[in-house]
């Protein structure tokens, strides 16, 4: 199945982002509002309710990719688990979360870093788990030439993943079958499907956003 490109957006840009998360800040300061909730609260449900249903060991290190308020970390923190690290290429981003964790007294380490850089790639340690909740969309929608984007952003999270380690991606712009196409020639293999509510129109049904799991099956 061939994968053709999305159109480029402003969604890919770090300055959006960056904008963006000067103003949550700015609501959070002034009104506690921790900021949007990417694909809502249902979908960090659903993704830590089938971490602790196929995921036993808590101690696992956790990476969010590109973490943004923080807030699917914060679920994790809540169901016990302890070895928790948000990145993100925003240090807006990285500001919010970590005010959002001191103000609720919870232990995450954030830190500011591209996931497309390989010289800080080679620089991080290596995890059991990566969650990504629209990264892999955002860096699809880049102006830049997208398809070396996301083979870096796939080369990425191969060097800091452990062999095994799983990769949770959540996405509203590619279906399971695009997403299957792209990550399983590049050594990952699909291992689960986390249900998500499913919409009709015109006679059909179909998922507004598709988290799938993928296991790190070659080692680099």
């Amino acid at each position: 199945m061939s994968v053709e490109e999305l159109q480029s957006s402003e969604l890919g840009t770090k300055e959006y982002w960056d904008n963006a998360y000067d103003m949550e800040i700015k609501n959070f300061k002034e009104f506690g509002d921790v900021g949007e909730i990417w694909f809502g609260e249902g979908c960090a449900s659903r993704i830590t309710k089938w971490l602790e249903s196929n995921e036993s060991n808590k101690s696992e290190s956790v990476v969010d990719l590109g973490c943004g308020n923080g807030m699917l970390l914060m679920k994790l923190a809540e169901n016990g688990w302890k070895d928790l690290t948000g990145v993100d290429y925003s240090q807006s981003a990285i500001d919010l979360a970590k005010g959002i964790a001191k103000s609720e007294e919870v232990s995450i380490s954030y830190q500011v870093w591209d996931i497309l850089s390989s010289e800080e790639v080679f620089q991080r340690k290596r995890f059991g788990v990566a969650l990504d909740k629209g990264t892999y969309d955002a860096i699809s929608l880049s102006p830049e030439d997208r398809t070396q984007c996301r083979q870096k952003y796939i080369s990425s999270v191969k060097r800091i993943l452990k062999p095994n380690g799983l990769l949770i991606i959540t996405s509203c712009n590619w279906t399971e079958e695009e997403l299957k196409a792209t990550f399983c020639p590049a050594g990952f293999e699909a291992v689960a499907l986390i249900p998500a509510p499913q919409f009709q129109f015109g006679g059909s049904s179909g998922n507004k956003v598709t988290s799938i799991v993928f296991k790190n099956i070659e080692d680099n």
